[in-house]
């Protein structure tokens, strides 16, 4: 439990300033009339502008409401809180501010009995001494004549990838569960169960000392591994610093390396071995009893472990990696809670230990299929170091081309036609390994088109992106398209600036400099589409493949929009009077990916990627952005709620 509550402790961290949060609430006044409630939430030190203020002045707070012919608003918004008048240095004015807590609220008429929600946002900035964060929104939702009006009515913030987010949080946790479990089976591992739970039984007096040890030995797992995570997160939570990391050729290098001798111990070539005294150790100090003997006990498992379960523990940290700080710890919570379960649960019920399967041959088998999957897994860094440095060495074709070769012989291996030096003969195959080779063999099936261009979604986050295929068949129809066909119906203004190592997907075309998609913007009369992505974003490549290749998507971004992508890991160093010095962390920002980054934090306030702006040609927000999500139809609606902004509904 007390882990469950350091992690919501440990992101704020993780988290751009967020000096004010909202909570909403409805009171119904009567049959006929709701009172809706609006409360601020203001750190300590910093102030909400109040909402009238002087021309020239900082923004508003803002309330506004999505018309519709349910409801009607009576009168304006009330400012149930008492302001107070002060000199703001930033903007040398008097103005009305709100400190600590700030409530405002708005009568509603009730024109129907029907069930409807009251949707809309607040506007709002807020300062402190020394500086201001950029204009934000925070969206509401009240629910209105439902028949639970209880339930929740926040909706979710302005940088609309938080639901995306919370999704892919969970599934990370699942997937690292997984791997926890998958931890289980190698075979420096499964043998230690029944050792383990055998140890607690023996060294207790009594059924309830045993499973209070065995509690104390499973938790200290999670703790050991959740440990390790926050250690890792403590040292990605800075703004830019983890883009860098995962995109620089000296960590990858060193992972691939050591990913490449995980294979080849796992397929017997050596052994890879914990020092010995260092087990020796904690072992001796296990023998002691007690919570810290079950603790110690815990320890000398982990470390005994590693060996084993080292290419899935590093290889959750560098997906975490990429994401928000917290998913290091997030990713060694879910892994580390599914390792300990065994052996927690088999001490509680010890009646089941005689029903594991004995140790064997499969465990090899095991090993040796980690292997290939670690091996396939290996060439991932590889690939990060030839997007990040342009080297165009390890295309799409050739790394679709070793993962061919991996998974056929793997195929082939789970059949019986290959044996390593530490397999035993293979009389027969049961129907698990057939199912797996079954598997194995599918795969490859559906890899082979990708070998010609197929954009193969299932696993596009994980591939170079196409513009690395030298052969792609259809780009080459694309191309051969009649001088009719709206393919390439938006003409650019001028070429494009890092054109020549930077692409778009699906031979769409932008730009990757902001001002110049300006001004192409205003030429053309068009709004912008502003697109922050990354290298090593897997989800933005999972959305270019299974969300923009759509063709109603493809339209409305060929026809509708200038495309700007803003890449925030792009390591290649502008000319020096191109330099300046954030106002946000007073560092210089030398290269294209640092100063994409700095104006998404900003101007938006996050830096979390995919994240989708449609802005007109003062950059001004048309929508709120939009986040990670695979709804097509939701992407489809965002651009088209864009469009009608600027035009203004013609």
């Amino acid at each position: 439990m007390f882990l469950f509550f350091l992690i919501p402790a440990f992101a704020g961290f993780a988290q751009i300033l967020e000096p004010v949060t909202w909570d909403f609430r409805k009171e119904r006044v009567s049959e006929d009339e709701v009172k809706l409630v609006f409360t601020a939430n203001i750190d300590d030190t910093w102030y909400l502008y109040s909402t009238d203020v002087p021309p020239g002045g900082p923004v508003p707070t803002t309330f506004s409401f999505e018309e519709s012919p349910h409801y009607e608003l009576a009168g304006g918004i009330n400012p149930e809180t008492e302001s107070y008048r002060k000199f703001d240095p930033t903007f040398e004015m008097d103005l009305d501010l709100y400190s600590e807590e700030a409530v405002f609220s708005q009568s509603v008429d009730i024109l129907t009995e029907e069930p409807f929600f009251i949707e809309g946002y607040v506007e709002f900035m807020s300062c402190d001494d020394t500086r201001c964060m950029p204009p934000q929104q925070s969206e509401f939702r009240f629910s209105i004549n439902a028949a639970e009006e209880a339930e929740a009515e926040t909706a979710p913030p302005d940088t609309a990838e938080v639901p995306g987010r919370d999704r892919s949080l969970w599934m990370f946790f699942f997937i690292s569960f997984l791997g926890g479990l998958a931890g289980l089976l190698t075979p420096c591992v499964f043998p230690l169960i029944p050792m383990t739970v055998s140890y607690f039984m023996q060294k207790q007096s009594n059924r309830l000392n045993s499973i209070l040890s065995a509690l104390v030995f499973g938790l200290s797992i999670i703790g050991i591994y959740t440990g390790i995570g926050l250690l890792v997160s403590l040292t990605t939570v800075g703004a830019g610093f983890t883009g860098s990391l995962i995109t620089h050729w000296i960590p990858n290098t060193i992972f691939f390396i050591l990913f490449i001798i995980f294979a080849a111990s796992f397929f017997g070539m050596f052994e890879l071995t914990i020092p010995g005294s260092l087990a020796t150790k904690t072992d001796k100090k296990a023998d002691r009893g007690g919570v810290a003997g079950s603790f110690f006990m815990a320890l000398t498992l982990v470390i005994v472990s590693l060996s084993c379960v080292g290419p899935i523990v590093g290889a959750i940290l560098v997906q975490a990696a990429s994401g928000m700080g917290t998913e290091p710890v997030i990713g060694m919570l879910g892994f580390s809670i599914a390792f300990s379960l065994p052996f927690t649960l088999l001490a509680i019920f010890p009646s089941y230990l005689n029903k594991l399967p004995k140790s064997g041959g499969w465990l090899n088998s095991v090993k040796i299929v980690l292997g290939f999957i670690v091996l396939a897994f290996s060439l991932r860094f590889l690939s990060l170091i030839d997007q990040s440095y342009h080297l165009g060495i390890l295309g799409r074709e050739i790394f679709i081309a070793f993962w061919i070769v991996l998974f056929t012989l793997l195929g082939f291996y789970l059949l019986g036609k290959i044996r390593f030096a530490n397999d035993s003969k293979l009389e027969h195959i049961g129907v698990p390994r057939l199912f797996l080779a079954i598997a194995s063999f599918t795969f490859v099936v559906y890899l082979i088109p990708g070998m010609f261009g197929a954009p193969l979604k299932a696993v596009s986050s994980v591939l170079p992106p196409e513009h690395t295929h030298s052969f792609n068949i259809r780009s080459i129809v694309s191309e051969a398209a009649p001088s009719g066909s709206t393919v390439h119906a938006t003409a650019l203004c001028e070429d494009p600036k890092y054109a020549d190592f930077l692409h778009l997907p699906h031979n769409l075309e932008g730009y990757f400099d902001l001002d110049q998609a300006i001004a192409c913007a205003m030429e053309l009369d068009k709004p912008l589409f502003v697109y922050f992505s990354g290298h090593a974003c897997s989800n933005c490549k999972q959305m270019e493949a299974r969300v923009w290749s759509d063709p109603s998507v493809l339209q409305r971004l060929r026809e509708d929009y200038v495309i700007v992508t803003l890449y925030v890991d792009e390591r290649n160093r502008l000319p020096e009077e191109e330099w300046y010095t954030s106002e946000f962390d007073n560092r210089v920002k030398r290269t294209i990916g640092q100063q994409n980054l700095d104006y998404q934090i900003t101007k938006f306030n996050t830096n979390t990627q995919p994240f989708f702006v449609l802005m007109d040609h003062n950059q001004e927000k048309l929508v709120p952005p939009y986040g990670y999500s695979l709804s097509i139809e939701g992407f489809r609606e965002f651009l088209d709620s864009g469009t009608d902004a600027y035009t203004g509904g013609n």
